[in-house]
């Protein structure tokens, strides 16, 4: 008998459940807040709070907050030491190239998996980083990388907090 692709790697047609409305509802409400707030503090303040990578923190932090990838531990050390590596590397190769780019990458998720704050939107600061080059100070570490993610996860804490009987987060440390 001839299997079809899906059968053979053992995948089903059934597609993943929808999330409840509610949870539906509270991503859409902590994304925008989220991003919202960033947005407008970077803009009244001057205060670079925004980075791209902070949209995929959403998606985590509100769509899935029970997920280990969505705790604060993960979402804050994440980006603090993904960050820290785009820095030291943009510091020992100030033009850096596309293989280094990529090695940097994987420094960074084996940096997160070594103090076990694997933040998988993280993965993209070091990117961030060595794309504004060598010059990016290393403020950039505090703002945007921790003030932008703690900023988030006090934003979840609210939200991933005001349906009944939910807890979050799952673990600060």
């Amino acid at each position: 008998m001839i299997k079809t692709f899906r059968e053979k790697i053992g995948g089903t047609t059934a597609s993943p459940p929808r999330a409840p409305l509610m949870r539906i509802a509270a991503a859409f409400v902590g994304g925008a807040a989220g991003i919202g707030l960033l947005a407008f503090l970077t803009d009244a303040y001057g205060a670079a709070l925004l980075m791209a990578p902070f949209g995929a923190t959403c998606v985590l932090l509100f769509a899935v907050p029970d997920s280990p990838l969505a705790q604060p531990r993960n979402v804050i050390g994440g980006h603090v030491v993904a960050t820290a590596v785009g820095l030291i590397a943009t510091r020992l190769s100030p033009s850096i190239s596309p293989a280094e780019m990529g090695i940097v990458v994987g420094l960074a998720i084996a940096a997160m998996q070594l103090v076990r704050a694997v933040h998988p939107p993280a993965g993209a600061d070091p990117i961030v980083v060595m794309m504004l080059g060598p010059t990016v100070p290393w403020s950039f570490l505090v703002l945007p990388a921790l003030a932008g993610a703690v900023i988030l996860v006090m934003i979840a804490l609210v939200v991933n907090n005001v349906e009944r009987g939910s807890r979050w987060p799952k673990y600060w440390l």
